[in-house]
């Protein structure tokens, strides 16, 4: 007698959860000011062990929120506790933090399955630590220059700007008390052609190194022609993958964030093809917590430019946070992303 065995199937059982983490203080930028940070958590469960991801989704987009996203999530539960794999993901889910959620917790589930941890899946190399950049929220120009010197340890900082004349003033009071850092600026679509022109001699003069997302999305044409002797990255321009090829040409470096192209898997893809479209790349974050910030820290192994500064801006983090040493980024290997042996 033959004994056929037939293979059993996968027992997933899908979670969200919805946290609050309130802000030391206000924090502004063009258009908002954000005081709290609330995010989605995503469980993924199978045969006891778990995988996490975390979402905040992406502010400027409509019903791209925790709430909403946990919604997406229930929608489509029956798919992913029949089995999903990270492939079917991207077809099931749209670019967002749904998608960036789900997708980070099947990575962190994986590696505690295999054993393998999540560098080693995506063919990374072992990561180290990096180099971050720490952001002052856009503010009157002295506060700004105290917040700067407050990042005592900071070796790059990015400001964020709104397009109006004070601009100018902002980013010298900042290089005045901070001569020792690298300085990038970050306009959040809140420039116009006339305020960029007339404030690029200033950056020129004060060293700025990075100009982030002057105009808003869909005027991308307003940057061809343009002669900045400063790069040009692409934030909001750049949501996910489909958006390379009319960003070549216009922007010099394009920001990855998971939330924005839906999960480490996305990420990993932009990263990889950006060069084909003569763009450098870099990381960012929206503001949340360190176990959003571990998946990213991956992609930062790729990256020019890191700015994954979210956690320092929480009254409080994951009982397993990321570390900021000597302006540097690093991840404890618990924290997301690793064999279950080493939680």
């Amino acid at each position: 007698m033959i004994i056929m065995q037939t293979k059993r199937p996968r027992r997933l059982v899908t979670r969200t959860q919805i946290e609050r983490f309130p802000l030391k203080e206000p924090f502004h930028i063009t258009g908002y000011t954000i005081t709290d940070a609330e995010v989605l958590i995503v469980e993924v469960e199978e045969d006891g062990l778990v995988g996490r991801g975390e979402a905040s989704g992406v502010y400027y987009r409509p019903s791209d929120n925790p709430q909403d996203n946990a919604k997406r999530i229930e929608a489509v539960r029956s798919r992913v506790e029949a089995g999903i794999d990270r492939e079917t993901l991207q077809a099931l889910l749209p670019p967002g933090g749904a998608r960036n959620a789900l997708d980070c917790a099947l990575w962190d589930l994986e590696a505690k399955k295999t054993g393998r941890a999540a560098w080693q899946s995506a063919g990374l190399k072992e990561p180290g630590p990096l180099l971050t950049t720490f952001t002052v929220g856009a503010n009157d120009p002295d506060k700004m220059a105290v917040d700067a010197c407050n990042y005592s340890q900071a070796k790059a900082i990015k400001l964020k700007l709104t397009g109006q004349p004070v601009d100018a003033d902002r980013v010298r009071a900042v290089r005045s008390a901070r001569p020792d850092v690298w300085l990038g600026v970050d306009a959040n679509q809140g420039f116009t052609q006339a305020s960029l022109n007339a404030l690029l001699p200033v950056l020129v003069e004060t060293g700025v190194q990075l100009i982030e997302q002057p105009f808003k999305i869909g005027q991308e044409d307003l940057l061809d022609g343009l002669q900045s002797p400063i790069p040009i990255a692409a934030d909001e321009s750049a949501q996910s993958l489909s958006d390379m090829p009319k960003l070549s040409g216009r922007f010099d470096v394009v920001n990855i964030k998971l939330d924005k192209c839906g999960g480490f898997t996305e990420a990993l893809a932009i990263a990889r093809a950006a060069g084909q479209f003569g763009l450098d790349v870099m990381v960012g974050n929206m503001v949340g917590t360190s176990l959003a910030m571990a998946p990213a820290f991956l992609i930062g192994q790729l990256c020019k430019v890191v700015d994954l500064d979210g956690p320092v801006f929480l009254r409080s983090d994951r009982p397993t946070p990321v570390r900021y040493e000597s302006g540097m980024i690093s991840c404890p290997p618990a924290l997301w992303g690793s064999p279950a042996s080493l939680r």
